[in-house]
């Protein structure tokens, strides 16, 4: 090909749809809010917020950010393979990262009883924030369990298929496993 020949390759564009990135960009200001807000009131009472939280359990912390790590590395690769047409691999691979995502819910299920019958309730503002915002987190892990669900249905069907949908799914993932990494650095990491 020339220079004087018109390109035949699709232009560039923003992988998934845009309805996801305003969601995704919304929920990020969302979350930071209660971020900005978490950091003030620690500021206030260090001593306390350091208190509660050498009662979190640092192993469980660490368990549930490689499993989200690890499942968005599995989203990443099935979205490669939808594009190449891999299906089945897509599918498989989809699969392996909403069993990380149940693996993180059971995880986070564990450490919540665990503290609860420790006592740690929410009487602390440590804890409460602790519960709020990985509450919240795990609510959206759900929605992102959800969504992966469909994304299955999807690269099952040979009729639909659709790629927008594929990517909007991953997009979604990856912010989940981008707020997991924020509240572990906040609640379990941060002295």
């Amino acid at each position: 090909m020339t220079n004087s020949e018109p390109s035949t390759a699709p232009p560039p564009r923003m992988p998934a749809d845009g309805h996801m990135w305003v969601m995704v960009f919304g929920d990020l200001v969302i979350f930071g809010g209660y971020f900005v807000i978490f950091m003030i009131y620690r500021a206030m009472t260090p001593d306390d917020f350091l208190l509660s939280q050498q009662r979190l359990d640092l192993t469980a912390g660490v368990a549930n950010t490689v499993v989200l790590l690890t499942s968005s590395w599995f989203i990443a690769r099935s979205v490669a393979a939808a594009r190449t047409g891999e299906h089945p691999r897509a599918i498989r691979l989809t699969c392996a990262a909403g069993l990380c995502g149940a693996l993180f819910i059971l995880v986070k299920a564990y450490e919540w009883a665990t503290r609860i019958a420790h006592g740690d309730t929410n009487s602390t503002l440590f804890f409460s924030f602790y519960y709020v915002l990985t509450g919240v987190h795990l609510l959206h892990v759900a929605l992102g369990l959800l969504i992966m669900g469909i994304v299955v249905r999807e690269l099952r069907n040979p009729r639909r298929r659709r790629m927008v949908l594929v990517e909007s799914g991953a997009v979604f993932w990856h912010m989940v496993d981008l707020l997991w990494i924020v509240i572990f650095a906040l609640f379990y990491l941060m002295r």
